[in-house]
């Protein structure tokens, strides 16, 4: 995108204004937005709020009341059309960020992304990593997801394709053996990578789960095969049947085929222990039969694999299914966009192969569990990301927007909104930070053993930090905050969507329950 180099005086454009008539369609409709000139009359059909808000402002300086209402990215899209030149001796001051750049808003980034602060636990190739990641959702993942978010249809073909081509869903699993010998985020201007798989740790992967979420479209954001990150984990740590997983995670990481983790059921949420979906075995022990429902299951729409959580003669246990005969999904309507594939499966007598179980039968619990963390986890990561994107969306309209005279930054009311907000983002990344620094020092095995009560505690704070965060949010947006469109869409979409994270992966209750419990395993007796 370019501003013609053509420059006018500000009494040129003026005394343009003074020729025009109310039936007038050939002459130019000029006005001035941040130093540039702009052209509106082939817009005037097409302006949202009618010809008559821009014949108002035509031959005059509309930047003021263009930034009351609107951002910079509303003319970024029009600026080729309308464009005509720029005010002589005058320079534009907005910026126009390009794909990959950092936001210059205060608390708009993480810490450890700012020129100023350091970190201890990122390095250079956790930076290459950001860089990289945020160009490819910004110039890949972003238009398609506010689109798909609009429309509610799939995420399609051609993005999984090339996330599959760059490794991010080979990432979205964590660390791991299924990385090496990769070179990640390859592209035509970088076709070495940005790193080697085997050096991916979990802050790669916070990295990771935080950028992809940044397009604010918290349907499409599951839609965006999350089901892969939960399900296909299974597959890779627990499948005792070499030629399968090798099939399933080659099917899925190269993005032509999806997989969703079905467990809970109608009567089943958070109580896992207590599903009513069956699998029994035939008299040669070599298929289960699979009968039941699962309710709510993320990506389910349009999946090839089911990793689904059944009760088998003596406990739970944990099959692979493979779409077809018996198998049954149905879309679910959800308080978010129909992106995200959110599905009621009926199983009805369904032969399964046994090589199919994942881990041991009647021994499924440890598997859905030791899954949770990582799940729980990313959770966390994307929830931190979308409150701190609100937040940054939050200090950019309270600078802009002109109530009784003023900014609305310049009321004490709102600066104390906007102090509770940014104490809540930064104190919980501080959180999420350092359990992450214990997840790449800690085995698999510790991980499960210590850190399932602290994770539980952190998503259960975080989305606890993100009711505080929408209803403040909608307090200083007003009216917009509630409007699925134009600048207050982030707001309306998480205040909208943000409970699914307070149920997903475990309700708030049980997680903090569960962290508590946890302390209480530990807890001295010497000290009562």
């Amino acid at each position: 995108m370019s501003i013609p180099s053509k420059q006018f005086t500000r009494a040129e454009v003026a005394k343009s204004a003074q020729k025009l008539t109310a039936d007038d369609t050939e002459s130019p409709v000029l006005l001035i937005i941040d130093s540039v000139v702009y052209d509106v009359a082939d817009f005037l059909d097409a302006h949202p709020g009618g010809e008559f808000v821009l014949r108002q402002v035509a031959g005059k300086d509309a930047t003021s009341d263009f930034y009351n209402l609107h951002r910079q990215e509303a003319l970024e899209k029009y600026i080729d059309d309308l464009a005509v030149g720029t005010i002589e001796g005058e320079k534009p001051s907005i910026v126009r960020p390009k794909p990959g750049d950092l936001s210059l808003v205060p608390y708009a980034e993480p810490l450890w992304l700012s020129p100023v602060f350091k970190s201890p636990y990122f390095t250079n190739s956790h930076r290459r990593l950001q860089r990289a990641l945020r160009i490819f959702v910004d110039t890949n993942v972003a238009p398609e997801a506010v689109e798909k978010e609009r429309t509610g249809e799939h995420i399609g073909q051609p993005l999984i394709d090339k996330m599959a081509a760059a490794g991010i869903l080979h990432m979205r699993l964590g660390p791991g053996r299924h990385l090496h010998g990769m070179r990640l985020l390859k592209s035509e201007a970088d076709p070495e990578g940005v790193m080697e798989g085997s050096e991916f740790n979990y802050f790669h992967d916070l990295i990771a789960a935080q950028e992809l979420v940044r397009p604010a479209a918290r349907g499409f954001q599951d839609g965006n095969v999350a089901g892969l990150t939960i399900g296909l984990t299974v597959v890779l740590h627990y499948s005792t049947d070499t030629a399968l997983q090798q099939r399933v995670m080659a099917d899925c990481l190269s993005g032509r085929k999806k997989i969703c983790l079905a467990i809970s059921e109608a009567f089943a949420g958070s109580d896992v222990a207590r599903l009513r979906t069956t699998a029994v075995k035939t008299a040669d022990g070599k298929h289960y039969i699979v009968n039941g429902t699962k309710k709510w299951i993320t990506n389910g729409v349009f999946c090839d694999y089911f990793v689904v959580g059944c009760q088998t003669d003596k406990g739970m246990s944990v099959l692979l299914i493979e779409r077809g005969e018996g198998v049954e999904t149905k879309a679910i309507k959800t308080s978010y966009s129909a992106a995200a594939g959110t599905t009621y499966i009926t199983f009805d007598n369904v032969k399964v192969p046994a090589s199919h179980l994942m881990g041991k039968e009647n021994q499924g619990i440890h598997v859905i569990l030791s899954n949770f963390n990582h799940e729980r986890w990313t959770m966390a990561c994307a929830v931190c990301r979308m409150s701190r994107l609100v937040v940054e969306e939050c200090l950019k309209w309270a600078h802009q927007r002109l109530v009784f005279g003023k900014r609305l930054i310049d009321q004490p009311v709102i600066r104390l909104k906007l102090a509770k907000m940014i104490a809540l983002v930064e104190s919980h990344q501080a959180w999420l930070e350092t359990i992450t620094y214990q997840m790449c020092n800690l085995s698999h095995s510790e991980q499960a053993k210590h850190l399932g009560g602290p994770i539980g505690l952190l998503k259960m704070s975080s989305t606890r930090m993100a009711h505080e965060i929408a209803d403040e949010a909608v307090q200083i947006w007003g009216g917009r905050g509630l409007t699925q469109t134009g600048m207050g869409r982030v707001i309306e979409n998480f205040n909208r969507t943000y409970k699914f994270d307070a149920i997903l992966g475990g309700a708030e209750e049980v997680l903090g329950d569960l962290g508590v419990r946890q302390a209480m395993k530990i807890m001295p007796k010497s000290v009562l």
